[in-house]
């Protein structure tokens, strides 16, 4: 009799171990857990992102759950190792610098928690520590706009660039990609780059000391985003000076207030890099979730408006 009780026991041991391996999602009755770390707030399009994965994350029914970095790379880092420690299923980071998370990703990796980057890679000599990167290419956003300028303006500029958040991946990119293409034109010439940190407010600053320059002579504005060159705008217009005409301005992202300001003859151009990547980033999590490949890279595409389009194109314009 004792022995059938033994049987009976591990039978049922058995069976309770079978149940808790297949309930799936670790933390929230059977559903999946997505800890996603967001480098900011700091323009419209960070925050149509954010609205952006936090929707279809709904729509997925998934679990997720939201840490703001608010600009600070060691808060996010911190924030990352919290998901971790959490036991989420996926991590989701939308990194503010490309550099420091070898560490707190080969926790993620030693926990099995994979890692999906968005909008931003980072610098590793290991890249299995991220199972893939959505984002758009940087560099040929910043090619773009330099060969609309090309294009548009042939006799020659001399260029006054808005950079972003130094460290970050768009800054960086945005950068290289519009030098490779002025460098090849006589005439073009970049007098001054400063950052104005991605924030409209920063962008107005930094413009105003600009223009106070008795140095400095431009003719062109060239802003890694859309809030900057607003912010430029707003301290050309204050110096009385004519945006579009006196001094030509061009940008990156395609929110929806870049198309107002072109459809107003403010803002000459701008390259979209769309914010959008919600049901991409859920689509990519059902996947791994499924244990099936993913690429490495999935490049969003994007193309360049200029003023002449955005009367048309802004009524669809989702952000």
């Amino acid at each position: 009799m004792s022995s059938l009780r033994t049987v009976l026991m591990l039978i049922a041991g058995v069976g309770l171990l079978l149940s808790v391996g297949c309930g799936g999602g670790s933390s929230s009755g059977g559903s999946v857990v997505v800890g996603f770390a967001q480098g900011g707030s700091e323009s419209s399009w960070r925050e149509a992102e954010t609205k952006s994965i936090q929707d279809a994350a709904k729509d997925a029914g998934y679990d997720l759950r939201y840490a703001n970095a608010e600009g600070r790379p060691d808060q996010q880092v911190s924030q990352v190792r919290g998901f971790i420690a959490q036991g989420v299923d996926v991590i989701v980071v939308a990194p503010i610098e490309k550099t420091g998370w070898e560490d707190v990703l080969n926790e993620a990796k030693d926990a099995g928690i994979p890692v999906v980057l968005v909008d931003r890679g980072i610098d590793t000599q290991d890249e299995s520590l991220y199972a893939t990167l959505i984002a758009s290419d940087f560099v040929e956003e910043g090619r773009m706009a330099a060969q609309w300028l090309v294009d548009n303006k042939p006799g020659g500029a001399r260029i006054v660039e808005l950079s972003g958040t130094p460290g970050a991946d768009p800054a960086i990119d945005r950068k290289k990609g519009f030098a490779e293409i002025i460098d090849e034109h006589d005439g073009f010439t970049i007098v001054e780059s400063q950052s104005a940190l991605f924030e409209q407010a920063e962008g107005k600053n930094v413009m105003n000391a600009l223009l106070l320059r008795a140095d400095l002579e431009f003719d062109v504005v060239y802003a890694h985003n859309d809030d900057m060159a607003l912010g430029a705008i707003e301290a050309i217009k204050g110096a009385g000076l004519d945006p579009g005409e006196d001094i030509i301005v061009i940008s990156i992202d395609g929110v929806k207030a870049a198309f107002e300001s072109m459809v107003a003859g403010d803002l000459s151009a701008t390259v979209e890099c769309n914010p959008l990547l919600g049901p991409k980033v859920m689509e990519v999590i059902g996947q791994l979730m499924d244990d099936e490949d993913v690429p490495h890279r999935i490049i969003s595409e994007d193309k360049l408006y200029e003023a002449s389009q955005a009367a048309e194109a802004l009524p669809t314009r989702e952000y």
